[in-house]
């Protein structure tokens, strides 16, 4: 399936109205006037296809289209499924909301089959409307899935009952594709090797990063997509520069020698037709917050992996700047303009050379972390900055026209624009984020100084919005139906602290689910509060929407033991406990191996694999030792190997069988205290009179346990333990909520039933083949 990017953003986007249903217009064609909502467009049905013949209104099409029920049963049918209830109940709460416009929050556990049933929905509107659904997840796994597997078995399933197929693609920043103009046509003699932050003898031919780029150059030319993610082994972001441009750096289709076998381009115009469109939270989070069209015209939106959005649109509404970064910029400038001085001034690019010294010299002496004050001497270099690259910037604009004719030149000149300009916006949004009130700031600024271990990453300081919920209230939920989805979603048993982080209005609702049953004799597990939802009249400034726990297939309290080590020390700031090191041993020891570790930090994972290695009987891989993704392949191809890690294991690892039966978490995933964006959010949540731990950092560790605990059980058949070293989560006051945000599983405190459960399953574990071969497969759609 063919695979697109965003549309050339030559020209910015007109003030923002509600978007009108219906198929976006080829090039050339004149508009029509903007419909109504409600209206529809009629259908083009494929030749020999007489399913809408005849029909003029949305009420007949839709008495011709068969209902969601039965669409969703064809395409389970077509697959060689098994019907679920959460999964019927979702994909009718997905058309509810696409019919009345109130947005969708639905949380559905693991195997429940959410991709279908929201795709169907999707599909169904999308074919009878003849207009486009946005998909957006967090993952490229994901995005795999749901392009390579879902959609081709969906479509042929529907197909017959559509009367035509549904037209797919998926989405990604023009970044993401190769540039032929770039790789091919570029004028090696405007490539300064100092441009980039590696030193000059690691950028030759023979160096790690020009092996890279060598490989790159050949897969150019077997490729049909230039999609990067398609490039497996993937190569390291330095050497995928060499090859790429931004869309603020493309000089254009229609100037480029390469324009007609452009990937990007063609993959925009296969996106352009497509019912349904696959994206990235970030291409969403860009489309919703420039004056850039990135995304076909659509009036619906799926956000499959909700619970990773606001970080998602966080780090991509992120500024930065260090002084390689500006100094780079200026020895591109000082190539595409005259250099020399005027009348005794500097030229442009020597007083943004000079600012990028000065910036580096005071982010050397400035202490790392959050920056509440700006100080005079760095506050005076900002305004350097500021000032240069915009000087640097006219002076290039002021040349352009005598390069229209040399497009190699033009393409150096729009990437060094795009890079001065974001130099430009970043100084300036930096000097307007220290304003009087602190509690007031809508941004947060801090400055990131890298480890000793890695001293040749700059110092940088960056500049992140404080709360995203604003513009994804106006720009998203505002203007579109949104349906958002996850396994986890109700932290602390409520939709609500994540519906305010996303900038919908805080509860009110009722609770469609009833809460589980008690837990067998010996659980502790808490009982669930309502969901959170909105069932108030909506008005203008009022968002309405319903939140949905659709449940999970898995019977929790008989599949899995929610074990809290109650007996432990509170853990410290310092190494690990022995103690802690100990009950880890045990645990191991008595499941065999078959260990997923989840680590606060990189440090304490090393710790424990350092101790352990030398304690326990069985492998024992740790994050670093090995690209992740090979790491992950061996955890789970041989049964009694133990697999330690960090944030990134805590939500990406799917090892369904027998290798994977005990999730160990050291400790409850906090935010750090010095953590800039999470203390400024406390700060600003304190001064409106709400409690900032529970509202920031209960909330994120409450997400990241259910994620990590998540892990556990990835089909009907798996069993085992999540054992949460930490004794807080039961002793704290704080406990109850973050208990009530994990999945419903057995509870206990006790660590001899622990490890006598571990061992019976170890005892009577599959072979580890059939494991292997699941751990491969995706997860249930």
């Amino acid at each position: 399936m063919a695979k697109t990017s965003p549309k050339n953003p030559a020209s910015p986007k007109a003030p923002r109205t509600p978007k009108a249903v219906g198929r976006p217009k080829a090039p050339g064609r004149p508009e029509t006037p903007a419909s109504p909502k409600v209206s529809v467009s009629r259908p083009k049905a494929s030749s020999g296809s007489d399913i809408f013949s005849g029909l003029s209104d949305s009420a007949s099409i839709s008495k011709a289209v068969p209902d969601v029920a039965d669409l969703l049963a064809a395409a389970v049918e077509g697959i060689g499924g098994a019907e679920r209830p959460g999964q019927v109940a979702m994909a009718q709460a997905v058309q509810r909301a696409i019919e009345t416009g109130e947005h969708l929050a639905v949380q559905a556990g693991t195997g429940t089959g959410k991709s279908l049933a929201y795709l169907v929905p999707a599909v169904r509107h999308a074919m009878m409307t003849d207009s486009t659904v946005v998909v957006a997840t967090a993952t490229i796994a994901l995005q795999r899935q749901l392009i390579d597997r879902d959609l081709p078995r969906l479509v042929t399933a529907l197909a017959p009952l559509l009367g035509r197929e549904p037209l797919f693609a998926i989405l990604k920043g023009r970044r993401n594709y190769l540039c032929l103009h770039r790789q091919r046509g570029a004028d090696p003699n405007t490539d300064d090797p100092q441009d980039s932050l590696f030193e000059p003898e690691d950028a030759g031919p023979a160096s790690p990063l020009g092996r890279q780029v060598k490989r790159l150059h050949e897969w150019a030319e077997e490729t049909t997509t230039g999609d990067r993610d398609e490039l497996v082994p993937g190569v390291p972001e330095a050497a995928w520069r060499q090859v790429s441009v931004s869309a603020q750096e493309c000089i254009g289709a229609h100037r480029c020698p390469y324009g007609p076998r452009c990937f990007a381009e063609l993959a925009r115009d296969a996106a352009a037709k497509a019912h349904v469109v696959v994206t990235n939270h970030a291409l969403l989070a860009i489309d919703a917050t420039s004056d850039i069209d990135v995304l076909p015209e659509h009036d619906v939106v799926v956000i499959d992996e909700a619970h990773d959005l606001v970080d998602r649109v966080t780090s991509a509404t992120t500024g930065e700047l260090s002084g390689p970064g500006l100094d780079a910029a200026a020895r591109r400038c000082a190539r595409l303009t005259d250099s020399a001085a005027a009348e005794g001034a500097p030229a442009v690019a020597d007083r943004l050379r000079n600012a990028a010294a000065a910036l580096t010299v005071d982010l050397g002496d400035a202490p790392a972390g959050r920056m509440d004050v700006l100080s005079g001497a760095l506050g005076a270099t900002l305004t350097s900055v500021r000032e240069a690259a915009g000087a640097c910037a006219e002076a290039i604009r002021a040349s352009a026209p005598g390069q229209e004719e040399e497009p190699q030149r033009m393409a150096m000149a729009r990437m060094t624009l795009a890079a001065l300009d974001e130099l430009e916006r970043t100084a300036g949004r930096i000097l307007d984020a220290f304003g009087a009130d602190i509690t007031a700031r809508d941004d947060v600024v801090w400055l990131d100084r890298p480890p000793v271990e890695d001293a040749r990453r700059p110092p940088t300081l960056r500049v992140a919005p404080l709360e995203v919920g604003h513009v994804l209230r106006t720009r998203l939920f505002g203007e579109r139906t949104v349906a958002l989805t996850s396994a986890t979603l109700a932290l602390g048993g409520s939709f609500t602290p994540l519906a305010i982080q996303w900038g919908l209005d805080p509860p009110g609702g009722t609770n469609p689910k009833a809460p589980p049953d008690p837990p067998a004799s010996g659980g502790t597990h808490p009982p669930r509060p309502p969901l959170g939802g909105t069932s108030s009249p909506q008005s203008a400034d009022h968002l309405r929407w319903t939140g949905l726990d659709v449940g999970s297939p898995f019977d929790h309290p008989r599949s899995g033991i929610l074990y809290v080590a109650r007996h432990l020390p509170p853990p410290g700031r310092d190494q690990l406990p022995e103690a802690y090191l100990t009950e880890l041993e045990e645990l191991i020891h008595a499941a065999g191996g078959r260990t997923l570790g989840l680590f606060s930090s990189m440090r304490a994972a090393k710790e424990a694999a350092g101790a352990l290695r030398g304690r326990i009987a069985h492998p024992l891989l740790c994050q670093g030792d090995d690209v992740t993704a090979q790491l992950v392949r061996q955890f789970a191809e041989d049964e009694p190997t133990c697999l330690f890690g960090t944030l990134s294991l805590w939500q990406g690892v799917d090892v369904p069988g027998s290798s994977l039966q005990l999730v160990v978490i050291d400790r409850i995933p906090f935010p750090r205290p010095d953590d800039p964006l999470a203390s400024a959010r406390q700060r600003a949540v304190a001064a409106r009179g709400g409690n900032g731990f529970m509202t920031v950092a209960a909330s994120q560790a409450a997400l990241l346990l259910a994620q990590g605990a998540g892990r556990l059980l990835r089909t009907m058949t798996d069993r085992g333990v999540v054992a949460v070293l930490d004794p807080r989560l039961m002793t704290a006051r704080y406990g109850d909520f973050l208990r009530a945000s994990l999945p419903p599983f057995w509870t206990t405190a006790d660590p001899a039933i622990v490890r006598a459960a571990l061992s019976r399953l170890a005892a009577t574990s599959a072979p580890a083949g059939p494991a292997a071969s699941a751990a491969h497969a995706p997860t249930p759609a």
